[in-house]
């Protein structure tokens, strides 16, 4: 290995899963764990508490995607990464101060925005972006702390993992999610909700959704709630899209949930019997699932939301979406856009408007002429797109890392000027930013758990988590438990 100002210093961008897994890479990697690189890596996040998109956006009632905490809490508490919390690129530290003292810097932000749903009365009050949903349920001290829920019927549009955890949340019974980590100014705004009935809208059939077998058969879970289908939406699909389906054992799986509802829907309805939950318990609330619908206008009056125009879709003989010509509208109180999210801009660093995304070559930082700037690199959502699972962000970690030990091989990197470690935590305290350790996160990480074992969920059992909102609240936690933060 080449580089000579050993040890080769590192600066994550975002502390979620693609920035911590890009860490984790490099230092598994063959010349780290030869001996021939020694390397010091400074964590930061513009939030007090790490873990990113897992800890702000994923429904608290995901238990199986929030173990992935587990995962990078291991791979942090090692003590080999550097976590700095509540400091903001771009205000805090700039791209310049990075340059001076770290010899490469990866980008690791993530997609924070909702994707544009381009249609129009997009504009209008009550019509909502998921991801500022999602933000202000899951607890990110950025958001406001209350949120309107006086709609009695609410559509969401989408048919992905964000659209199913928000249709989900919208549908449960506040109290069942006392068993998660959710907030108490989410709890008691969910539980003064008017909502009865959330209508999912997806463009194409019930074969193209996103949702995993386990995701769908959850769906019908929540106590007290229906899941109602439409006849028609199962009746659509052709022949050949049947054979297709039985070809492919998780669509098959989740197409065979949505007709076990249906069957069971309509043995209700020809026996005259009143509909209950999966537990037969009576029905307060619906949650009613559409397919073939291609949004056209969100329709309002005085401002406000109160329906939804669609267009009945189909697939033509190559199996391309078109529309039927068939519109139909349905009377709603709100609608949230749960189409995907795009990239946010980082300041003096290139970024692709149109993808949402840092341009780049496998990782690789490019200016606006294609060329690769050296020492800078992008991982994750914000190099790719909002696209892919766990594993997708693994695979881009390698590909970033490869290229960076490349560059480094190559004597493409330069050093930083500044080779002293606590160079960057003397700036920050010079500049009087309060920035949180991960000394500080295990005593924040103890006193939610505190607060949880202090209550009780719906069964009267202690809860295992109760989540602190407040930004203050959170570095005050962070800050106050330990006496002097450590330095790397």
């Amino acid at each position: 290995m080449s580089f000579s100002q050993q040890p080769f210093r590192l600066a994550v961008i975002g502390s979620g899963p693609a920035g911590v897994y890009a860490a984790d890479t490099l230092l598994r990697s063959a010349p780290v764990k030869n001996g021939e690189l020694e390397v010091a890596i400074d964590l930061f996040d513009r939030l007090p508490a790490p873990f990113g998109l897992i800890r702000y956006g994923v429904a608290p009632d995901h238990p199986r995607i929030k173990g992935i905490i587990t995962a990078l809490h291991r791979i942090l508490g090692r003590g080999d990464i550097r976590f700095l919390g509540d400091v903001e690129f771009g205000t805090d530290l700039t791209l310049a101060d990075l340059r001076a003292h770290y010899d490469a810097v990866i980008f690791a932000t993530g997609a924070l925005k909702d994707a544009d749903l381009a249609v129009p009365g997009v504009e209008l009050e009550g019509s909502y972006g998921a991801a500022d949903f999602v933000a202000w349920y899951d607890g990110n001290p950025d958001y406001p702390r209350t949120w309107e829920l006086d709609a009695e019927s609410v559509a969401v549009i989408g048919n992905g993992n964000v659209a199913l955890d928000v249709a989900r949340v919208l549908a449960k019974s506040a109290d069942e999610l006392l068993r998660t980590e959710i907030p108490e100014n989410v709890h008691q705004g969910l539980q003064a909700a008017s909502t009865t009935d959330v209508h999912v809208f997806g463009r194409r059939g019930p074969a193209q959704t996103k949702f995993s077998p386990l995701e769908a058969r959850e769906l019908a879970h929540p106590k007290g709630l229906q899941v109602v289908m439409d006849p028609r939406d199962l009746e659509q699909i052709t022949e050949a899209e049947w054979e297709a389906i039985k070809a492919d054992k998780r669509t098959d799986q989740v197409v065979q949930t949505f007709v076990n509802w249906l069957e069971e829907q309509q043995r209700r309805e020809a026996a005259g019997e009143e509909p209950t939950d999966r537990e037969g318990n009576p029905v307060s609330r619906r949650l009613h699932m559409h397919f073939w619908h291609r949004p056209v206008e969100i329709l309002g009056e005085g401002g406000k939301v109160t329906g939804m125009r669609f267009e009945r879709t189909r697939l033509d003989a190559e199996g391309t979406l078109e529309g039927t010509g068939e519109f139909v509208d349905y009377e709603l109180g709100a609608v949230y856009r749960a189409v995907g999210y795009h990239g946010s801009e980082l300041p003096e660093v290139p970024y692709d408007a149109k993808r949402g995304v840092i341009p780049n070559q496998s990782g690789r930082v490019t200016a606006a002429d294609g060329s690769v700037i050296p020492g800078l690199y992008a991982n994750g959502w914000i190099k790719r797109g909002p696209v892919g699972l766990i594993g997708a962000t693994k695979s881009d970690a390698l590909e970033t890392i490869t290229a960076l030990l490349e560059d480094l091989e190559a004597g493409a990197v330069a050093a930083a000027p500044e080779r002293d470690g606590d160079a960057i935590v003397r700036l920050l305290e010079d500049r009087g930013v309060e920035y949180t350790t991960w000394d500080g996160w295990m005593a924040l990480d103890e006193h939610e758990k505190s607060l949880g074992a202090a209550a009780v969920d719906a069964d009267g059992e202690p809860r295992a988590r109760i989540k602190v909102v407040e930004r203050e609240e959170m570095v005050r936690v962070s800050r106050d438990a330990v006496n002097q933060p450590s330095h790397a």
